[in-house]
């Protein structure tokens, strides 16, 4: 894929600090996007910046729980004091838990459901003033292929959650198209990242890859290099649509 002109667009990238959404703030950085890198990791995600800032890239760090209304207001008022508006979002922030569904707790349940699906929508209802008053905006949702089947490693309440990002995904951007706003989704299989890693055995990654068409794990950089696809001039006429990325784990 073509690297996407991003020139002075500003760019938001929840739960920055590591793993995909790392890989993201750092591809986009070396597409001339100015960068807030936002997590609830001060350390690393101040890391994550400092590389982008090595790159020769403008960035920001921005502490900020996205599942908290406050917080996030917060976070934008933040990021349009430094740059004066905002272009794109990439919904990223989220966890992940195997948890069993006879032994889900309800805190537990809405600690999946608000940091994968609830802070999605804050970020992107926040940003949405921006969007219409310059009517231009790209927001893209990082789901999982758990959101079109069954998760391999989390729980009921994560499968749920990523399906109700695509949902969401198709109801923002039917909304929003009016205003040159387009709205769409990855959804990537296993990654190679620390909460993959964290959740499930090297025996049993193994014995999964094993199973797919293409026969190892995906890197955060390629699910990065599809989310600039999907910034990028290119795909001016996609909205509302969801890209898998997972070896051909699931085809449909």
């Amino acid at each position: 894929m073509g690297g996407a002109d991003l020139q002075d667009k500003v760019a938001v990238v929840t739960g920055a600090a590591q793993g995909i959404g790392r890989a993201i703030a750092q591809l986009l950085g070396r597409h001339a996007a100015k960068i807030v890198v936002n997590d609830i990791s001060e350390q690393q995600a101040a890391t994550t910046a400092a590389v982008i800032r090595k790159q020769g890239g403008t960035a920001i760090e921005v502490i900020a729980d996205v599942t908290n209304a406050a917080d996030v207001e917060r976070m934008i008022s933040v990021v349009v004091r430094k740059f004066s508006t905002i272009h794109i979002l990439v919904n990223n922030a989220g966890v992940l838990r195997p948890t069993r569904l006879p032994h889900i707790s309800e805190a537990e349940w809405d600690l999946v459901l608000s940091s994968n699906l609830k802070g999605t929508f804050l970020c992107s209802q926040a940003v949405l003033p921006y969007f219409v008053e310059q009517r231009w905006g790209r927001i893209v949702n990082v789901s999982s292929t758990a959101g079109k089947s069954v998760s391999t490693l989390g729980g009921v309440h994560y499968t749920a959650a990523k399906a109700g990002v695509l949902g969401l995904t198709r109801a923002f951007a039917k909304e929003m198209a009016r205003y040159n706003i387009r709205v769409n989704a990855v959804c990537p299989g296993l990654v190679n990242t620390e909460m993959v890693r964290n959740n499930v055995s090297s025996e049993q990654l193994q014995s999964f890859v094993a199973g797919f068409p293409i026969s190892r794990m995906c890197e955060p950089e390629e699910v990065a290099e599809l989310v600039s696809f999907l910034l990028s001039d290119g795909s001016n006429y996609i909205t509302g649509a969801s890209f898998d990325i997972n070896g051909g784990d699931l085809m449909i």
